[in-house]
Protein backbone atom coordinates (compact mmCIF):
# COMPACT_ATOMS: atom_id res chain seq x y z
CA UNK A 1 0.00 0.00 0.00
CA UNK A 2 1.44 3.27 -0.65
CA UNK A 3 0.01 6.27 0.84
CA UNK A 4 -0.32 9.34 -1.21
CA UNK A 5 -0.20 13.14 0.72
CA UNK A 6 -1.50 16.40 -1.52
CA UNK A 7 -1.26 19.12 -0.32
CA UNK A 8 -3.29 22.81 -0.73
CA UNK A 9 -6.41 20.76 -1.23
CA UNK A 10 -9.07 23.73 -0.40
CA UNK A 11 -7.58 25.35 -3.31
CA UNK A 12 -8.47 24.83 -6.88
CA UNK A 13 -5.07 22.52 -8.20
CA UNK A 14 -4.49 20.28 -4.91
CA UNK A 15 -8.93 19.37 -4.98
CA UNK A 16 -8.75 18.44 -8.71
CA UNK A 17 -5.54 15.98 -7.83
CA UNK A 18 -7.05 14.60 -5.49
CA UNK A 19 -11.03 14.35 -7.95
CA UNK A 20 -8.52 12.27 -10.40
CA UNK A 21 -6.57 9.98 -8.22
CA UNK A 22 -10.21 9.20 -6.79
CA UNK A 23 -11.61 8.87 -10.23
CA UNK A 24 -8.57 6.31 -11.27
CA UNK A 25 -8.95 3.74 -9.14
CA UNK A 26 -6.90 5.08 -5.89
CA UNK A 27 -8.04 4.00 -2.60
CA UNK A 28 -9.70 6.86 -0.37
CA UNK A 29 -7.79 5.53 2.67
CA UNK A 30 -4.58 5.67 0.28
CA UNK A 31 -4.79 9.64 0.04
CA UNK A 32 -4.04 12.15 2.53
CA UNK A 33 -5.15 15.40 1.79
CA UNK A 34 -3.98 18.14 3.20
CA UNK A 35 -5.03 22.04 3.61
CA UNK A 36 -4.27 24.75 6.53
CA UNK A 37 -8.38 24.26 7.40
CA UNK A 38 -9.36 21.71 7.46
CA UNK A 39 -13.11 22.54 7.57
CA UNK A 40 -13.08 23.36 4.14
CA UNK A 41 -11.84 19.73 2.73
CA UNK A 42 -14.43 18.25 5.42
CA UNK A 43 -16.50 16.70 2.08
CA UNK A 44 -13.19 14.50 1.26
CA UNK A 45 -13.16 13.14 4.60
CA UNK A 46 -17.09 12.10 4.37
CA UNK A 47 -15.78 10.16 0.92
CA UNK A 48 -13.16 8.50 3.51
CA UNK A 49 -9.89 10.54 2.59
CA UNK A 50 -7.30 11.21 5.61
CA UNK A 51 -7.43 14.85 6.10
CA UNK A 52 -4.97 16.58 7.81
CA UNK A 53 -3.74 20.09 8.80
CA UNK A 54 -0.36 21.64 6.99
CA UNK A 55 0.49 24.96 7.20
CA UNK A 56 3.35 25.73 4.65
CA UNK A 57 4.68 28.39 7.42
CA UNK A 58 4.37 25.65 9.88
CA UNK A 59 6.72 23.05 10.35
CA UNK A 60 5.49 20.85 13.36
CA UNK A 61 2.16 20.91 11.13
CA UNK A 62 3.91 18.93 8.37
CA UNK A 63 5.88 16.88 10.45
CA UNK A 64 2.57 15.78 11.66
CA UNK A 65 0.68 15.73 8.17
CA UNK A 66 3.26 13.79 6.81
CA UNK A 67 3.48 10.76 9.36
CA UNK A 68 3.44 7.20 7.46
CA UNK A 69 3.40 9.16 4.08
CA UNK A 70 4.98 7.49 1.13
CA UNK A 71 4.67 10.24 -1.99
CA UNK A 72 3.78 13.41 -1.36
CA UNK A 73 2.49 15.90 -3.71
CA UNK A 74 3.87 19.94 -3.28
CA UNK A 75 1.24 22.54 -4.87
CA UNK A 76 3.46 25.43 -4.83
CA UNK A 77 2.35 28.12 -2.40
CA UNK A 78 0.37 31.60 -3.58
CA UNK A 79 2.14 33.61 -1.78
CA UNK A 80 4.59 35.46 -3.84
CA UNK A 81 7.75 36.50 -1.49
CA UNK A 82 6.94 33.66 0.90
CA UNK A 83 7.48 30.75 -1.31
CA UNK A 84 11.38 29.55 -0.89
CA UNK A 85 10.92 29.61 2.57
CA UNK A 86 7.85 28.09 2.35
CA UNK A 87 8.74 25.37 0.00
CA UNK A 88 12.02 24.70 1.97
CA UNK A 89 9.53 23.89 5.42
CA UNK A 90 7.97 21.24 2.95
CA UNK A 91 10.67 19.89 1.63
CA UNK A 92 12.62 19.23 5.33
CA UNK A 93 9.34 17.79 6.19
CA UNK A 94 9.38 15.11 3.28
CA UNK A 95 13.10 14.71 4.41
CA UNK A 96 12.59 13.85 7.78
CA UNK A 97 9.53 11.71 7.37
CA UNK A 98 11.48 9.92 4.48
CA UNK A 99 9.28 9.93 1.51
CA UNK A 100 9.90 8.27 -1.49
CA UNK A 101 9.07 11.27 -3.97
CA UNK A 102 8.14 14.61 -3.69
CA UNK A 103 6.31 16.42 -6.75
CA UNK A 104 6.78 19.95 -6.97
CA UNK A 105 4.65 22.21 -9.65
CA UNK A 106 7.17 24.26 -11.11
CA UNK A 107 7.39 26.45 -13.71
CA UNK A 108 8.25 26.01 -17.65
CA UNK A 109 12.05 25.79 -18.65
CA UNK A 110 12.55 27.11 -15.01
CA UNK A 111 15.63 26.86 -14.84
CA UNK A 112 16.27 28.48 -17.82
CA UNK A 113 13.32 31.34 -17.58
CA UNK A 114 13.85 35.23 -17.42
CA UNK A 115 10.44 35.32 -15.87
CA UNK A 116 9.54 37.39 -12.38
CA UNK A 117 7.25 34.51 -11.56
CA UNK A 118 9.96 32.14 -12.74
CA UNK A 119 12.31 32.92 -9.61
CA UNK A 120 10.57 31.49 -6.51
CA UNK A 121 10.30 27.99 -8.26
CA UNK A 122 14.47 28.02 -9.80
CA UNK A 123 15.21 28.77 -5.72
CA UNK A 124 12.83 25.93 -5.04
CA UNK A 125 14.05 23.26 -7.81
CA UNK A 126 17.29 23.82 -6.06
CA UNK A 127 16.38 23.07 -2.85
CA UNK A 128 14.99 20.08 -3.95
CA UNK A 129 17.92 19.13 -5.94
CA UNK A 130 19.92 19.67 -2.47
CA UNK A 131 18.14 18.00 -0.07
CA UNK A 132 18.18 14.26 -0.52
CA UNK A 133 15.05 13.92 -1.23
CA UNK A 134 13.66 12.01 -4.15
CA UNK A 135 11.67 14.31 -6.59
CA UNK A 136 9.48 14.93 -9.53
CA UNK A 137 9.76 18.54 -11.30
CA UNK A 138 6.30 18.80 -13.00
CA UNK A 139 6.98 22.04 -15.00
CA UNK A 140 2.79 23.54 -15.10
CA UNK A 141 2.45 25.73 -18.14
CA UNK A 142 -0.16 28.03 -17.84
CA UNK A 143 -3.89 27.34 -17.29
CA UNK A 144 -6.86 28.49 -19.44
CA UNK A 145 -9.00 30.03 -15.89
CA UNK A 146 -5.57 32.73 -16.21
CA UNK A 147 -7.74 34.37 -19.00
CA UNK A 148 -11.25 32.54 -18.55
CA UNK A 149 -11.62 33.73 -15.21
CA UNK A 150 -11.94 37.67 -17.06
CA UNK A 151 -14.68 36.28 -19.49
CA UNK A 152 -17.16 38.76 -17.58
CA UNK A 153 -15.15 42.00 -17.92
CA UNK A 154 -13.50 41.09 -21.32
CA UNK A 155 -17.45 40.99 -22.62
CA UNK A 156 -18.32 43.99 -20.92
CA UNK A 157 -15.16 45.98 -22.37
CA UNK A 158 -15.13 43.80 -25.77
CA UNK A 159 -11.06 43.78 -25.29
CA UNK A 160 -8.69 41.37 -24.18
CA UNK A 161 -6.01 43.50 -22.99
CA UNK A 162 -2.25 41.89 -22.67
CA UNK A 163 1.48 42.59 -23.60
CA UNK A 164 2.37 39.12 -25.45
CA UNK A 165 2.61 40.53 -29.09
CA UNK A 166 1.83 37.28 -31.00
CA UNK A 167 3.45 34.83 -28.57
CA UNK A 168 2.43 31.19 -27.90
CA UNK A 169 0.90 29.98 -24.94
CA UNK A 170 0.79 26.20 -24.41
CA UNK A 171 -2.31 26.89 -22.09
CA UNK A 172 -4.18 23.38 -20.69
CA UNK A 173 -7.04 23.43 -18.10
CA UNK A 174 -6.17 22.91 -14.28
CA UNK A 175 -7.89 19.10 -14.74
CA UNK A 176 -5.59 18.53 -17.19
CA UNK A 177 -2.56 19.43 -15.01
CA UNK A 178 -4.13 17.93 -12.34
CA UNK A 179 -4.84 14.61 -13.99
CA UNK A 180 -0.69 14.93 -14.99
CA UNK A 181 0.28 15.13 -11.27
CA UNK A 182 -1.93 12.62 -10.57
CA UNK A 183 -0.32 9.97 -12.90
CA UNK A 184 2.98 11.12 -11.53
CA UNK A 185 1.85 10.27 -8.11
CA UNK A 186 1.15 6.39 -8.72
CA UNK A 187 3.39 5.68 -11.34
CA UNK A 188 6.87 4.02 -10.25
CA UNK A 189 10.44 5.45 -11.04
CA UNK A 190 9.45 9.24 -11.21
CA UNK A 191 12.44 10.42 -9.52
CA UNK A 192 14.35 12.45 -11.51
CA UNK A 193 12.04 13.23 -13.76
CA UNK A 194 11.37 16.67 -15.11
CA UNK A 195 7.99 17.14 -17.51
CA UNK A 196 7.22 20.10 -19.39
CA UNK A 197 3.46 20.30 -19.37
CA UNK A 198 1.61 22.32 -21.87
CA UNK A 199 -1.41 22.02 -23.96
CA UNK A 200 -1.25 21.23 -27.62
CA UNK A 201 -2.20 23.41 -30.09
CA UNK A 202 -0.68 26.81 -28.15
CA UNK A 203 -2.89 29.57 -29.05
CA UNK A 204 -2.06 33.55 -28.97
CA UNK A 205 -4.08 36.24 -27.13
CA UNK A 206 -5.38 37.23 -30.64
CA UNK A 207 -6.67 33.43 -31.09
CA UNK A 208 -7.94 33.66 -27.61
CA UNK A 209 -9.91 36.83 -28.11
CA UNK A 210 -11.74 35.44 -31.30
CA UNK A 211 -12.61 32.08 -29.55
CA UNK A 212 -14.58 34.42 -26.99
CA UNK A 213 -16.30 36.49 -29.57
CA UNK A 214 -17.22 33.21 -31.60
CA UNK A 215 -18.11 31.25 -28.18
CA UNK A 216 -20.05 34.69 -27.23
CA UNK A 217 -21.26 36.05 -30.55
CA UNK A 218 -20.02 39.24 -28.84
CA UNK A 219 -16.90 41.50 -30.67
CA UNK A 220 -13.76 40.86 -28.78
CA UNK A 221 -10.81 42.03 -30.10
CA UNK A 222 -6.93 41.25 -28.85
CA UNK A 223 -5.43 45.22 -27.81
CA UNK A 224 -1.02 44.48 -27.73
CA UNK A 225 0.00 46.97 -24.80
CA UNK A 226 3.47 47.51 -23.76
CA UNK A 227 4.45 45.64 -20.63
CA UNK A 228 4.50 49.13 -19.14
CA UNK A 229 1.77 50.13 -20.06
CA UNK A 230 -0.47 46.78 -19.39
CA UNK A 231 0.84 47.00 -15.89
CA UNK A 232 -0.33 50.22 -15.41
CA UNK A 233 -3.45 49.43 -17.19
CA UNK A 234 -4.28 46.08 -14.61
CA UNK A 235 -2.97 48.62 -11.46
CA UNK A 236 -5.52 50.98 -12.15
CA UNK A 237 -8.13 48.55 -11.97
CA UNK A 238 -7.11 47.51 -8.62
CA UNK A 239 -4.46 44.85 -8.66
CA UNK A 240 -1.68 45.31 -6.54
CA UNK A 241 1.15 46.64 -8.45
CA UNK A 242 3.33 44.05 -7.32
CA UNK A 243 1.19 41.86 -8.97
CA UNK A 244 0.32 43.27 -11.95
CA UNK A 245 4.24 44.13 -12.95
CA UNK A 246 4.47 40.40 -12.47
CA UNK A 247 1.83 39.37 -15.16
CA UNK A 248 2.84 42.00 -17.36
CA UNK A 249 6.41 40.64 -17.19
CA UNK A 250 4.75 37.07 -17.84
CA UNK A 251 3.67 38.75 -21.09
CA UNK A 252 6.93 39.85 -21.96
CA UNK A 253 7.95 35.89 -21.53
CA UNK A 254 4.92 34.80 -23.42
CA UNK A 255 6.61 37.36 -26.43
CA UNK A 256 10.05 36.06 -26.27
CA UNK A 257 8.10 32.06 -26.49
CA UNK A 258 9.37 31.14 -22.64
CA UNK A 259 5.67 29.67 -22.11
CA UNK A 260 5.32 27.95 -25.36
CA UNK A 261 5.89 23.89 -24.55
CA UNK A 262 5.98 21.32 -27.36
CA UNK A 263 7.26 18.21 -25.34
CA UNK A 264 4.25 16.47 -25.65
CA UNK A 265 4.53 15.36 -21.99
CA UNK A 266 1.01 16.44 -20.83
CA UNK A 267 -0.44 14.37 -23.11
CA UNK A 268 1.60 11.07 -22.70
CA UNK A 269 0.98 11.96 -18.64
CA UNK A 270 -2.66 11.74 -19.25
CA UNK A 271 -3.29 9.61 -21.82
CA UNK A 272 -5.41 11.66 -24.17
CA UNK A 273 -5.24 15.16 -26.07
CA UNK A 274 -5.61 18.01 -24.03
CA UNK A 275 -8.89 20.35 -22.95
CA UNK A 276 -8.87 22.75 -26.44
CA UNK A 277 -9.42 26.68 -25.84
CA UNK A 278 -13.09 26.41 -27.75
CA UNK A 279 -14.10 24.09 -24.69
CA UNK A 280 -12.37 26.14 -22.13
CA UNK A 281 -13.82 29.91 -23.23
CA UNK A 282 -17.68 28.10 -23.89
CA UNK A 283 -17.78 26.35 -20.19
CA UNK A 284 -16.52 29.51 -18.58
CA UNK A 285 -19.44 31.51 -20.52
CA UNK A 286 -21.47 33.52 -18.19
CA UNK A 287 -24.81 31.77 -18.23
Amino acid sequence: MTTILVTGTSGHLGRLVVESLLENGTSPGDIVATARDISAIADLADRGVTTRTADYADAASLDAAFDGVDRVLLVSGSEVGQRVAQHTNVIDAAQRAGVELLAYTSIPKADASSLGLAVEHQATEQVLAASGVPYALLRNGWYFENYTAQIPVQLEHGVVLGAAGDGKVSGASRGDYAAAAAAVLVADDQAGRTYELGGEPAFTLAEYAAALAAASGSPVTYQDLTPSDYAAALASNGVPQQFADLLADSDRGIAAGELFVDSGDLTKLIGRPTATLAAAVAAALPA
